[in-house]
């Protein structure tokens, strides 16, 4: 299928779908090979240049305590690389014979496990060829997989400008494909999880338009993002902003960002600031400067806290505690708060079915709100 780029025209194959949905097809593979006797159908996740493929399989299989295994076929230059070398070894029935032993990459242990060979297209056409028997039945001459492993692909769209190998349609129907695409709340989950820059989160909340350009991908702003870390008032650096960011980034996004810092975004209270303060009046009055700065009521300001706050109760692993609890009400009925975001955030937590954020629904105003809605 054709993916929409102001110059070329992708192609990639599978459904075209968020990390979310991607992750869902990897588990389902993962579940099914502890109930099925047949090895599982290699999948191959398609995506653009940074958008995160290589990590969501990583971080799966340490999620779920997988054994990971990775390799890179672009860097193979022998078919030794891929087979393993030749070794003269003696069985009892023919003398002696020539196995091939297997390389160092190869799992030796028993699964569940993921085996991800990583831009996979990027290989020269006679190291796609050998892989052919490894996709068809998990073994390559004389080695082959251990029990309960699954073979992952990445691979960058072709049609445009990336470097990659076309697959032939023996190679591609022995895959199952799915076309990974940015989705700026699915990133925003990631990202609270794992502890990027909050400014870096709320800017790309802000313009998630921006996130596919050509050097601006999820990953460059990430790298961008760890490099203001240590800058705690981004007004007062201007300068050096803008050079990380053309270091980084596309020009459009760079001035994007500065745009951002000038207008106070990087100053959003985040989801600790809400839930953590003493005086939760002080906050309010926060954010109600922010919303109501300039000539109109800034919603896009209050989407972005309540996506931020949102994920982040979801994606801890503790409940709110009581004053925390306290304080999450209070912001849920804000009359600074459009109706249609309550209702949308109320919906999101307490369908996570949490006992914790279950507790909202005590809330009269809440419970309520909840209830005409079910």
């Amino acid at each position: 299928m054709a993916e929409s780029n102001p110059t070329y025209s992708y192609l990639s194959y599978g459904a075209r779908v968020s990390a979310d949905s991607v992750q869902t097809l990897l588990e389902h593979a993962l579940d099914s090979m502890a109930t099925q006797a047949e090895r599982p159908t290699p999948i191959c996740i398609w995506g653009l240049h940074g958008i995160g493929k290589t990590e969501l399989v990583r971080d799966l299989a340490l999620a779920r305590g997988c054994a990971f295994a990775y390799i890179a076929p672009a860097q193979f230059e022998e078919m030794g690389d891929l087979l393993g070398m030749p070794k003269i070894s003696a069985d009892p029935a023919k003398g002696e014979v020539t196995r091939f032993v297997a390389p160092e990459w190869v799992p030796r242990v028993p699964g569940p496990g993921i085996l991800l060979l990583d831009d996979v297209n990027r290989a020269d056409d006679r190291i796609l060829r050998g892989l052919m028997q490894l996709f068809q039945n998990y073994e390559l001459v004389s080695w082959s997989l251990p029990q309960q492993w699954l073979i992952v692909c990445t691979a960058n769209p072709d049609g445009g400008d990336y470097s990659v190998t076309t697959l032939d349609e023996a190679m591609l129907t022995r895959m199952l494909h799915v076309t990974m695409e940015f989705d700026a709340q699915a990133w925003a989950r990631w990202a609270e999880r794992h502890g990027v820059d909050a400014r870096g989160i709320n800017f790309v909340l802000a313009y998630p338009e921006l996130v596919n350009g050509r050097r601006t991908t999820p990953r460059s702003l990430v790298q961008f993002f760890n490099s203001l870390r240590p800058l705690d008032e981004l007004r007062n650096h201007l300068g050096l902003v803008r050079l990380l960011g053309d270091a980084a980034l596309d020009a459009e996004t760079t001035q994007a960002f500065l745009s951002f810092v000038n207008l106070n975004l990087d100053r959003l209270p985040t989801p600790a600031d809400i839930l953590e303060a003493e005086n939760f009046e002080a906050v309010a009055r926060r954010l109600d400067r922010l919303v109501h700065e300039g000539d109109t009521k800034r919603l896009d300001v209050l989407s972005i806290v309540v996506t931020r706050l949102s994920n982040y109760l979801l994606t801890r692993t503790q409940d709110p505690t009581a004053a925390e609890l306290a304080n999450l009400q209070q912001f849920l009925l804000l009359d600074l708060l459009p109706n249609d975001l309550r209702l949308a955030m109320a919906q999101e937590l307490t369908g996570s079915k949490r006992p914790g954020l279950m507790k909202l629904y005590a809330v009269p105003e809440i419970g309520q709100l909840l209830l005409r809605k079910m």
